[in-house]
């Protein structure tokens, strides 16, 4: 990669992500983009900013030439609770937004990374160690844009030659920008309560298992699988990746360590509940750590302390 634009640059993921392809290729030769201007947001003002909708398809491909842009990372999207209250507006920017993307790649002859989730599963899939080729049927509106973008991208790969590369995430956990409205968001949100609180209520029961990661790794991961030759890349577009598999209950015996008088409540919401229930417990990422070599390097418990510490620095409590 040389010159990267990212759209929803201003989202949980594009925060960070920003900021980390910056360091390692420039603060210039990183343009972020997103529908809002926020000059707070570092990735605003540590390097080239524009203002742009994902379903604007002729911006995108200004934005994109002008740069002379070699790598499209799009990351603008709807996640999973707030698509479920708003399924025609999460149809319109989830699978426009990509189309826009994939033309533009197609037209200017670079790469695209986008991300599909564990969302893309669904109650019918094996919730154990979910293979990487299994049977998708999710039963969200999230789930469903993953499931189509996933062969959207096969499609141009095949049709018409475009880089396209992409992973499944997790639930992802970070301290950088809050969440943006997923069904594992509470694994962010327990984090900030405890330091600022002291408690947490739970919208997920306990006992639920779901594939989660620390946000170092993703970013990481993102980078290894655009850097990764082609010629080993048998799934590009949807490769599994994973780290940990948590319920509520695991990640606060874990915060107890750190603050003995955490305490955690319950109240679930069942809309998000019922998006759990529907998505694996742990997923098999052996095809990314065959075909590119991913590995998480963060478990539960270095995440946890790093993550606190984080925090700590951050909040006043």
């Amino acid at each position: 990669m040389k010159r990267i634009l990212v759209t929803g640059a201003l989202g949980q993921i594009g925060t960070e992500l920003v900021i980390f392809l910056r360091k390692l290729y420039g603060e210039n030769n990183v343009i972020a983009t997103d529908i809002r201007y926020d000059k707070t947001n570092v990735a605003v003002n540590s390097g080239p900013f524009e203002v742009l909708d994902v379903t604007d398809g002729e911006k995108m491909f200004q934005i994109t030439k002008r740069y002379k842009v070699d790598v499209v990372i799009h990351l603008a999207a709807m996640l999973s609770a707030v698509a479920e209250q708003k399924p025609l507006a999460a149809w319109h920017l989830n699978m426009n937004g990509l189309m826009n993307a994939l033309e533009t790649a197609k037209e200017l002859g670079i790469q695209l990374f986008t991300p599909s989730s564990i969302g893309a599963f669904g109650s019918s899939t094996p919730k154990e160690q979910t293979p990487q080729d299994t049977i998708q049927r999710p039963t969200t509106m999230y789930g469903i844009n993953k499931v189509a973008g996933e062969l959207l991208c096969d499609y141009y790969h095949m049709k018409y030659g475009v880089d396209t590369r992409g992973v499944r995430f997790p639930g992802l956990i970070s301290c950088m920008a809050p969440p943006g409205g997923g069904t594992t968001d509470y694994a962010v949100e327990i984090y900030y309560a405890a330091i600022e609180r002291g408690r947490y209520e739970s919208f997920i029961e306990k006992g639920t298992y779901l594939d989660m990661m620390y946000m170092p790794d993703a970013l990481q991961g993102v980078v290894q699988l655009m850097e990764a030759d082609p010629k080993k890349l048998k799934h590009r577009n949807a490769y599994n990746i994973a780290a940990m598999s948590l319920e509520p209950e695991v990640i606060a015996a874990e915060i107890r360590k750190h603050i003995p008088t955490f305490v955690l409540d319950y109240k679930v919401d069942p809309a998000r509940q019922a998006i759990a229930d529907s998505w694996p417990n742990a997923i098999d990422d052996s095809a990314a750590r065959e075909e590119w070599g991913f590995h998480a390097k963060y478990d539960l418990e270095n995440m946890t302390s790093d993550i606190l510490e984080k925090i700590r620095g951050k909040v006043k409590v």
